[in-house]
């Protein structure tokens, strides 16, 4: 790619700011010379927005005067006013995928709240996402005073829940004593119905007046914030087209590391760079038993084959001649090495019987999900990535390492279903309705009827997911 092309290119038509120290994150502004540019639409007022809300981070976040008074009032624990700066902290929790999902939901939340978001470094953020705002960190100080909240949890005395389900919250928002310092939020999938009042437009009004709210989640929980009436309008004009919030956000924020970058750059300019087509496929199995599992790699073929993402092999001739060769490059992330070992031994075994030449890479093979171990994390966001530059790909259900890589590279995937009693299932696979991921564990609550409802059925924008006929997702539609 010529340079003038890499310098139009790299802000990413605005989406990023400029003015970063490029050697400290080489992949902010590099990642154009590996990813196609985007067809999704990209709203001039989210540029606004996200030019707004790094002038509120640089002005509020760690070590400045108003950070610093912020904490002295967080200390003090005093009914207190809400000054110019308030804060929405993430806590780390849960797998990488989640953690990249939830911080994203956390990020729409705080645009919209106009709350400085920072997030807990522990589980290494700092190596994998480089800083996403200019001039300041989005990394939790150290000296963090509620050294506490890594043990808050569904029961803690300071959660919202917990204050509605014990009446510590009256009607009118006001508190019964003085208003906290900080609520917990808690919105992991074991969330209870109090909990989940969170997203019901009263509880915002009383949020509004807490300077801190601290959240654990491993949810993406963006599907539900359109369902609240006060956002509606602002989530429309950021996001004209509603099946690219993950899209968007996710190329703003997560900027891998240069250790980071380094495993991507090397594994893809040795391996992926030269083929005219690269095919990805995600493999994610949840079965406690050790694979690899022959209806799993069943249902990897029948889905390739049938919608014509790999061809067919030729067991009749031992070689196929074609004098116009098509090289495709299928790259395969698994726990397991068993199913690339198996499809590769196939197609080396026999030719094509369109002629195409096709090799396939596995970059590891961990064998179980260890989301605590730095090096595993690193190759697991590297996978990620990779995985999001291919040109058509193939996810598992439920996964959110899939639906992180689907919504970075702007694709609709080939998303399989999630087997039942060890049997491939028929059809193996269909292609997403959009690249959004799905929200796990949605409230399926009417806050105005106080009762329950289908919160898939309240507006056609927010629909059931293809894997998880519960779960909740944006799709681009305005018509039932």
């Amino acid at each position: 790619m010529e340079s003038s092309k890499l310098q139009s290119d790299k802000l990413i038509g605005g989406l990023l700011a400029p003015g970063f120290d490029e050697q400290s994150c080489l992949s902010r502004y590099q990642s154009a010379l590996y990813r196609k540019e985007s067809p999704h639409l990209l709203s001039t007022y989210l540029l606004e927005r996200l030019r707004e809300h790094e002038v509120l981070q640089k002005k509020c976040g760690p070590h400045t005067e108003s950070y610093k008074k912020a904490i002295e009032q967080l200390k003090s624990g005093q009914d207190i006013e809400v000054g110019d700066c308030t804060y929405l902290v993430w806590i780390s929790y849960s797998g990488l995928g989640n953690r990249i999902l939830t911080i994203t939901s956390a990020f729409v939340y705080a645009i919209l709240t106009s709350r400085v978001l920072l997030v807990d470094g522990d589980k290494g953020t700092a190596d994998l996402f480089c800083e996403p705002f200019p001039e300041t960190s989005w990394l939790l100080p150290s000296d963090f005073p509620v050294n506490l909240f890594k043990n808050l949890n569904i029961g803690s005395p300071e959660s919202y829940g917990k204050m509605l389900k014990t009446a510590n919250i009256h009607s009118d928002g006001s508190f019964k004593g003085p208003t906290p310092a900080f609520i917990y939020l808690h919105l992991a999938h074991d969330y209870d119905d109090y909990d989940k009042h969170f997203f019901c437009e009263h509880s915002q009004q009383h949020l509004q007046r807490i300077p801190w709210l601290i959240l654990r989640s491993d949810n993406y929980f963006v599907p539900s914030l359109f369902l609240i009436p006060a956002y509606q309008e602002e989530l429309m004009r950021l996001f004209p087209q509603k099946d690219a919030v993950f899209h968007h956000l996710g190329r703003y924020l997560f900027h891998p590391t240069n250790a980071v970058w380094g495993l991507i750059t090397r594994y893809y300019d040795s391996y992926l760079a030269r083929a005219d087509e690269k095919l990805g496929i995600q493999i994610r199995v949840f079965d406690t038993e050790t694979g690899p599992f022959q209806h799993v790699l069943d249902q990897v073929l029948s889905c390739t084959l049938k919608e014509n993402l790999l061809p067919e092999v030729n067991a009749q001739q031992p070689i196929v001649s074609a004098r116009k060769v098509r090289s495709k490059v299928v790259l395969i992330t698994s726990l397991n090495s068993g199913y690339y070992e198996r499809i590769r031994t196939m197609y080396w075994e026999h030719p094509t019987s369109n002629g195409e030449i096709i090799s396939f890479h596995q970059p590891s093979h961990e064998e179980h999900q260890d989301s605590d171990k730095k090096m595993h994390n690193m190759k697991a966001w590297a996978e990620i990535y990779l995985l999001s530059l291919s040109d058509v790909m193939v996810t598992s259900a439920w996964s959110t390492f899939g639906y992180v890589a689907q919504g970075l590279s702007g694709l609709k995937t080939w998303l399989m279903f999630k087997p039942e009693n060890h049997t491939a299932p028929n059809p193996p696979c269909r292609q997403v309705m959009s690249m959004e991921p799905c929200f796990h564990a949605p409230p399926f609550y009417d806050c105005k009827a106080r009762r329950g409802t289908d919160t898939g059925k309240l507006v056609p924008h927010v629909r059931h997911c293809e894997d998880m006929s519960w779960g909740l997702k944006l799709v681009d539609t305005d018509e039932w």
